[in-house]
């Protein structure tokens, strides 16, 4: 049953996740009243997620450190510095643009291990990324909106650090330390039942947190259009960007369609709930419709995936 639940779900997400935004912009009294909630609940979703991993994915470093460092970059430097780029050059709105940089500077996404399995990436691969950069956020995600807010916002960077060590570092090594105590067994026993009440958490998260934004979204202006089509074109720049310079610098296909997914996916999630707690609730607005796009454009690049394989396998031969 719960298998079958969390199917439909990964099934529906595209059109559940903006659903949950809508509903959530609608009962916006009844949203606020849980904002409580989002660290817990995205605190559940990292340590879900996490007992899947071990210890050695930290290992596979040395292996493939090259590749790993450069997705760290790519990440939290290159798309971070594009958005920022984009968004004064078509908005000139500082908070916007905080939270442009917000939504590319928040660590891979988690689910992006699943379209790594879906195209045959390299799995030791993208486990290793998912958790160096996870551990790596609450370092990286303070420094750099430091240097980004500036003297223009006051932000509690200490207060920030506690967050993401609650709601990522922790559950994160939560569930390695039970996946190594049990040798695997819990990823079966425990990990696959909790799959679809994570999936519920993220719809949760993305309810809870559009209320904060809902008097920019019952106003429609043109504004609220560009915002939204920024945000799909930086999502999808990222995608792109990933898989030309994956091809240019690493031929086997596996590290490619590795580093299309980890870098193109991001860990939304936890951008919301940043941009909600520390900042105006502008900011937050790139940063929510990001989730819009998330499991669509995985699946559309699923397809290119295809394409370039096809392709990659015809040249080699």
């Amino acid at each position: 049953m719960l298998a079958s639940l969390n199917k439909n779900l990964q099934k529906w997400m595209p059109i559940l996740t903006p659903l949950s935004l809508v509903v959530g912009a609608l009962f916006d009294n009844i949203g606020n009243s849980f904002l409580f909630l989002v660290p817990w609940l995205f605190a559940f979703m990292t340590f879900s997620s996490s007992l899947s991993m071990n210890f050695k994915d930290v290992k596979s470093f040395t292996k493939y450190h090259t590749i790993i460092l450069f997705t760290i970059a790519f990440l939290h430097i290159l798309m971070p510095v594009w958005a920022y780029f984009v968004a004064t050059a078509i908005f000139h709105d500082h908070l916007l643009t905080i939270g442009f940089i917000i939504s590319m500077a928040v660590p891979t996404g988690i689910t992006s291990f699943i379209w790594v399995s879906i195209c045959r990436g390299n799995l030791p691969l993208c486990l290793s990324i998912i958790l160096i950069d996870t551990l790596l956020s609450p370092l990286i995600m303070p420094t750099l909106l430091h240097i980004v807010v500036g003297e223009s916002i006051s932000i509690d960077t200490s207060s920030l650090i506690i967050n993401l060590l609650w709601m990522i570092v922790l559950p994160s090594i939560t569930g390695v330390l039970l996946n190594e105590l049990t040798k695997g067994k819990i990823e079966i026993t425990l990990s696959k039942k909790l799959a679809p009440f994570s999936k519920l958490c993220i719809f949760s998260i993305v309810m809870i947190n559009s209320s904060a934004i809902s008097p920019y979204l019952k106003n429609f202006t043109w504004e609220l259009v560009g915002i939204v089509l920024v945000v799909f074109f930086l999502a999808a720049s990222g995608y792109t960007f990933a898989l030309i310079i994956g091809h240019i610098l690493w031929k086997d296909k596996r590290h490619v369609i590795t580093l299309v997914f980890t870098g193109g996916m991001r860990n939304i999630a936890v951008g919301v709930v940043v941009a909600s707690t520390y900042f105006p609730a502008k900011v937050a607005m790139p940063v929510v419709f990001g989730m819009l796009f998330q499991q669509v454009l995985a699946s559309l690049f699923s397809k290119v995936i295809e394409r370039y394989q096809t392709n990659f396998e015809t040249i080699s031969a």
